[in-house]
């Protein structure tokens, strides 16, 4: 909001943006002064070092006047279809490890290190189009 009020380009404009629950919501303008927001948000983001494949852009809709109204939503977890397709894939790759759903998350087991190694350079290699977290609990 404060770059958005202090940038010589959105000077005398009504572009806002605002947040909520994993939901963002910005109006703008016109197309262009909503293009740059959405390149501000990017660029915010990857600051913080969190990638931004995890915004959803909707569609933009019209809103007061010539002004646009558009939703992001912040993608969270990982989608359960998403989930099934990660298992099947894993399944069919013949590694030994345990794979289960919980909520949210996918957690993956394994006898040996290598295994789930292995299994997380399989994921990373599937080009799902969703950015994933690793975490290894195991010493």
């Amino acid at each position: 909001r404060r770059e958005i009020s202090q940038r010589f380009d959105f000077k005398h404009s009504t572009c806002t943006i605002a947040h909520k629950e994993g939901e963002i919501t910005i109006v703008a303008d016109d197309d262009l002064k909503l293009r740059q927001m959405h390149e501000l948000l990017k660029a915010h983001l990857t600051r913080r070092k969190v990638d931004a494949d995890v915004l959803d852009f909707q569609t933009p809709q019209k809103a007061a006047g010539q002004s646009l109204r558009q939703t992001v939503l912040v993608r969270q977890g990982i989608a359960g279809d998403l989930a099934r397709t990660i298992v099947k894939s894993l399944k069919g790759s013949k590694l030994k490890v345990q794979i289960a759903i919980q909520g949210d998350e996918l957690r993956i087991s394994g006898k040996k290190r290598d295994l789930l190694q292995a299994a997380i350079a399989h994921v990373k290699a599937m080009d799902i189009g969703q950015p994933l977290q690793y975490v290894n609990f195991r010493d």
